[in-house]
């Protein structure tokens, strides 16, 4: 059976992973078993996607990633240029934790900015926007914007990408989609 997605020659790509239609995986990456890797998606060179890993579709890892066990990506998340996620909380040469890699989640649009780092056993909602050098200690809400080290809410954003501004009414326009979001209760959805 041919396959329906393009690897590099120099990619390795271990049997017993799943990997869907029209994705694409450049060169020196490591896809390795158990792990899933949905349709569309573009994996950037000298990555390593290890086992149990699931990235849904269109999912865009830029380079010089790892994604390690415990790690979710839902449909359309984009992963920025080195950025890092961990897996366990205190980790030892000497001490084995395998048993202790815990979940981090990362929902459907949310986009990571190049070289931030996201601590394990968070979820980053839907549509969040995580600039670029921060460091994720806590759950980030849908739509929100963090920054810095330790991440802070620094505003909101639109599914296109835009910072959103509300008026007094609550409501929040994208300049490029027009789509319109409401602010209410420290949580903002679209409209």
């Amino acid at each position: 059976m041919e396959k329906e997605f393009f690897a590099h020659p120099t990619a390795v790509i271990d049997e017993g992973s799943r990997i869907g239609k029209g994705t694409k995986i450049w060169h020196f990456t490591h896809v390795m078993p158990k792990s899933v890797i949905g349709e569309n998606c573009n994996i950037g060179q000298n990555v390593v996607i290890s086992p149990d890993v699931v990235l849904g579709n269109n999912v865009k890892v830029q380079n010089n990633i790892s994604l390690y066990t415990g790690v979710i990506c839902e449909d359309d998340v984009f992963l920025g240029p080195s950025m890092v996620f961990t897996n366990v909380i205190n980790p030892r040469s000497a001490v084995v934790r395998k048993s202790e890699y815990k979940k981090t989640l990362v929902k459907k649009g949310a986009s990571i900015g190049a070289n931030a780092t996201i601590v394990c056993g968070i979820t980053l909602g839907e549509f969040c926007f995580i600039g670029a050098g921060a460091v994720v200690t806590k759950d980030v809400r849908p739509y929100e914007l963090v920054l810095g080290n330790p991440a802070r809410h620094a505003g909101w954003m639109s599914e296109f990408g835009h910072k959103l501004k509300f008026g007094e009414d609550g409501i929040g326009v994208c300049p490029e989609s027009k789509e319109k979001y409401k602010l209410e209760k420290g949580a903002v959805r679209k409209i």
